[in-house]
Formats: structure tokens, sequence, C-alpha cells
């Protein structure tokens, strides 16, 4: 991680606050009783803050009389202001935005505990450290700022073939709780439910239609497949399988991809994006039968509401972040990449997604069709 000339000063001052702080904070020193506040980080994108919430429910359960309070990414936050295992949230702003006011929203609640289970760095840590808590636990903890965390004695480093809820429970775990349900976690309100209801009525979509989901749109171009390959892709389905209708979400900034998307494809189209607010995304997903998308956080969402999906990965390494559990319902399409190193977020033409065909694609979401409706017809 290379540091800009803040970094570097934020840097200095944790070192000198650290070399004056007293406090014994290993983990040895940890007792779970003792732990009356607790903060749990999970400060980006929806899908990284689906994957924590194992370890959140792990914490909950392990500290039942705490106060917790978790520190989420204020884009998506109202997705999960309903988990019944948090007591209440501060917002996160994005970098250094109101770095300062998050602080003292921190200390106002007397932080005992700060578990980190995905945050932006080089913020993270430091604003943990400036809450007070004592004790502060990190994985990945091979950092520039691993010398203000409880477990720094232990390095563990980051690990794409990890299962991303694998490192956050392991969190949790260094945390002195006991982990024993590892599923992710996305109660939904029955007024989302009902204004979703509403949105499918408007656009003629009876509860027993059969309804195939695609997810265009991905936090960076490199996880992204081609609006071309959608198209052909949604053709041969709404060709072959007359009674389905295709459903295309995404964010508002995605609107217009998935607009050209449903125009090409036609009236058994309706587009999400853009009209279905965040917090109804989930009912959306959840009445999907099929859910076509590459390593976003609706698929999260798919997954967390037993949606089959079938998932495009070439950057992403589906053992990271793919399906983790109900294996048997999902399907992943996984390409290598072409790119060494890979440059991610900084790609600007998904060479490597060129390996993921329309055929491939196709075969698959056939092969799930015509299981689902045979098993439809059995019963």
């Amino acid at each position: 991680m290379r540091l800009n000339p803040v970094d570097g000063l934020l840097h200095l001052y944790m070192k000198a606050l650290k070399s004056m702080d007293k406090r014994k904070s290993g983990l040895e020193h940890l007792r779970p009783g003792e732990a009356k506040s607790i903060l749990l980080v999970s400060s980006t994108a929806i899908g990284d803050t689906l994957l924590s919430t194992p370890a959140i429910r792990a914490v909950r359960k392990s500290y039942p009389k705490a106060k917790i309070i978790a520190h989420l990414n204020k884009k998506n936050m109202e997705l999960f202001e309903n988990n019944p295992n948090i007591d209440g949230i501060i917002p996160y702003y994005g970098g250094y935005r109101r770095f300062f006011q998050t602080v003292r929203e921190f200390r106002r609640h007397s932080f005992d505990l700060a578990l980190i289970f995905h945050g932006n760095e080089p913020q993270a840590t430091p604003m943990c450290y400036l809450s007070g808590a004592r004790f502060i636990i990190k994985v990945p903890n091979n950092g520039k700022f691993s010398f203000l965390l409880s477990n720094q004695s232990l390095v563990i480093p980051a690990d794409p073939m990890r299962h991303a809820i694998e490192t956050r429970l392991k969190v949790a775990e260094l945390a002195l709780c006991r982990v024993d349900d590892k599923r992710m976690e996305l109660p939904i309100d029955k007024k989302d439910e009902a204004s979703l209801d509403g949105f499918l009525k408007e656009h003629k979509i009876g509860r027993d239609e059969i309804l195939i989901g695609i997810q265009p749109g991905a936090s960076t171009v490199s996880r992204m497949w081609f609006k071309d390959r959608y198209i052909e892709l949604g053709r041969r389905i709404l060709d072959n399988y007359p009674a389905i209708k295709i459903v295309i979400t995404g964010s508002p900034a995605e609107k217009g991809l998935c607009e050209s998307i449903g125009k090409a494809l036609g009236a058994r189209t309706v587009v999400a994006a853009g009209r279905v607010r965040l917090k109804e995304t989930a009912p959306l997903i959840r009445r999907l039968n099929l859910f076509i998308t590459c390593d976003t956080g609706p698929m999260h969402i798919a997954i967390a509401w037993k949606t089959p999906i079938v998932g495009l990965f070439a950057v992403a390494e589906p053992q990271g972040t793919g399906p983790y559990y109900d294996k048997e319902i999902h399907r992943v399409i996984k390409k290598p990449r072409v790119c060494d190193p890979c440059v991610s977020k900084r790609c600007e033409y998904q060479k490597c997604m060129e390996a993921i065909t329309v055929d491939e694609v196709y075969s698959v979401v056939k092969d799930r069709l015509d299981t689902f409706l045979k098993s439809r017809v059995s019963k």
C-alpha cells in the first residue's frame, strides 16, 4: 500500500500514540464478559457486508448483553438497518470524508472492542484505535497499521482462495466467539416486499410467473461480462422458453446499460434498475427462479435467499467470494485471468471475460431451467 502524504502523517501520528499507550491490549488479555460496547466494521460494498453477517451474528450470540454498533457504508447501510444483531449504525462516508466527525461519534460509545471484518484502509484501523477501543482485531493483519491490532503477533495474510466468510469468522473466533452458523443473513421488511409487489403488478408479473434475473453491471469493468452477450443470451432464453420473463437488475448508475439491454430484448423484459429501491432489491431477487450475474452484491443477496445463480467469474475467485453453501443449486463459470499481473480495478477492457461464451452460459442456464421446469411439473 503506497502512502500519500496524508496517509504518511496519519501513520506517524498513530506510531506516536501507540508508543505512549500502556494498556494491555493483546488477545491474551481479552475477557468477553468485560466487553460492554463493541464496534463492528464492514464499511465497503453490499456483498462485502453480507459476507460479514455470519460473523456479526456470532458476535451477538457470544456477547448477548453488549451494545453492538456497526460501521457501514452510507450508500448501502439501509439494507442492513433491520439486522437483528446490531443496535445501531454509524455511517462511513468514504476515504477521509468526515473522518474526525466519525471518530467523535465512535468515542461517544466508549467501545471496548473493535472488530474489522472488511474496511477501507488506511482509515479503518486508525479510526478504530482513535475510538478508544482497547482491543482491535482484523484479518488479514499484515498491513501498515497492524501494530495497532491486538492480534498482531499471529500474522494471517490475505488469501484469495480462502472464502471471505471464513476470513470474517476468523476475526470473530479471535474475539472468542463461538461460530455455529455460516449462512448470510438479510431480513426483508414486509413494507418493502409489499412495495416490490406493487412494482411487479404494475408490469403485469404474477406470482406464478417464471422469472430469470440478469445483472449486467458490476463494481468494476474487470468483473463485467459484455452487453452484446447478455442480449444474445436473453434472446435465446426468450425464444426457447415462451413462458419465461426476464428482469434486469442494477443500480441507478447502471440504468442506462440495463435499459439498452431491455430494449433489445423486447416486451417480455422488465428493467428494475433505477426503478426499484435498494431495500426492494432483496425481495425482488428472492422472487427470481434463476439469477445470471458476475461477482456482485446482488449475487450475494441471491445466495443469502437461496435463489439459484449462474455466476460468471474471471478476475474474482469463486473460492473466495462465490457460493459458500447450497452449492448444489448454484453454477459457477470460471475462466483464468489473462493479464499478469491483473490490474483489477484499473482494468479498461475485461479481456479475460471474453473466454466466457454465450453458448457456455446458455448451456448452463438451459440445464438449470429444464431441471426447474421438470420439478415444477412433478409437483
